[in-house]
């Protein structure tokens, strides 16, 4: 995943504005703003950062609320916006806990890594964070390219990994964003490292209506994806590691790792796939708020 989820501005657009009023009273209006961030991280209390992006602020919710159930203090800065403008702020010390995103973290700081694999890209992460940070546990649970068919097309064809296309039946058609076709994992990366020959269409920010309508019958859609749920699609299995993993870790400060490592790991540890597209249904379909979403969770996960 090369862009921040620009291609999933339909749904973020209609989330975002839920997500903004249920954080009131949890964040500040200007998460980078006169307060003095450091002095708190100073002070003990754990400063929670996330983007203006409510699947990532769900998870951000879900470690604070964690982390005051252990009985830290936490102060949450939440609804920054991207990498670019959060990033000086967690190098700094100022936010000292960021539900980061493995691949997608590790090319902002290595933009040439050919690591793919979940495995691969976590120490290639840890290698490549700058003095001061670490990683904990990654999740299961991640947000990043695949290849996803309805659930009629895989049980006609017998589909359960992208390999498994070779074999089908059915002329081919993939959808996706225009650039799609010159990504590395696009319909070449298929035909190399799969087999797998498609025909191309640029479907842009309709590929998930175009996938349910039968136009395309595969597509790029992200694994956070709510629709996964909503539409009843179905992620292939990647065995190859086509796509760059980019699964949910916590990124924090070094000074704090060992104080929050027990209650954060154990987040990741419950954190799974289709755990996280169901938080992120609540958002957007049910419209609840996201402190009650994530205190939720924490119960029913065993961890509030």
């Amino acid at each position: 995943m090369f862009t921040a989820r620009g291609t999933r501005a339909g749904i973020a657009a209609a989330a975002v504005l839920g997500s903004a009023i249920a954080m009131t009273g949890c964040s500040s209006d200007d998460p980078l703003g006169e307060q003095n961030t450091s002095d708190a991280a100073e002070s003990g209390t754990v400063v929670v950062g996330s983007q203006a992006y409510y699947s990532n602020e769900i998870v951000a919710e879900i470690y604070a609320q964690a982390l005051e159930g252990a009985g830290v203090e936490v102060e949450r800065r939440f609804s920054i916006g991207q990498r670019d403008a959060y990033m000086p702020e967690v190098e700094s010390g100022a936010i000292t806990l960021f539900p980061e995103y493995t691949g997608n973290l590790l090319q902002f700081f290595d933009p040439e890594t050919e690591a793919r694999s979940p495995e691969d890209v976590y120490a290639a992460l840890q290698e490549a964070l700058p003095e001061g940070l670490t990683v904990l546990d990654q999740a299961a649970a991640s947000d990043q390219d695949s290849y996803t068919v309805t659930r009629e097309f895989a049980e006609s064809e017998g589909l359960v990994s992208i390999a498994d296309l070779a074999g089908a039946s059915t002329a081919l058609t993939l959808g996706g964003p225009p650039e799609l076709a010159e990504r590395p994992y696009g319909p070449t990366g298929l035909e190399e490292v799969y087999g797998v020959e498609v025909e191309f269409s640029a479907t842009g920010d309709t590929t998930v209506e175009d996938l349910v309508a039968g136009t395309v019958n595969v597509a790029n859609v992200f694994t956070a994806d709510p629709r996964i749920q909503t539409d009843d699609l179905v992620v292939l299995e990647d065995p190859e590691a086509l796509f760059l993993a980019s699964n949910v870790v916590p990124l924090v400060s070094e000074s704090v790792a060992g104080d929050i490592a027990e209650t954060i790991n154990a987040v990741s540890a419950a954190l799974t796939p289709e755990g996280l597209v169901a938080l992120n249904v609540q958002s957007t379909v049910d419209q609840a708020s996201t402190p009650d979403i994530a205190k939720q969770w924490l119960a029913d996960n065993g961890l509030a």
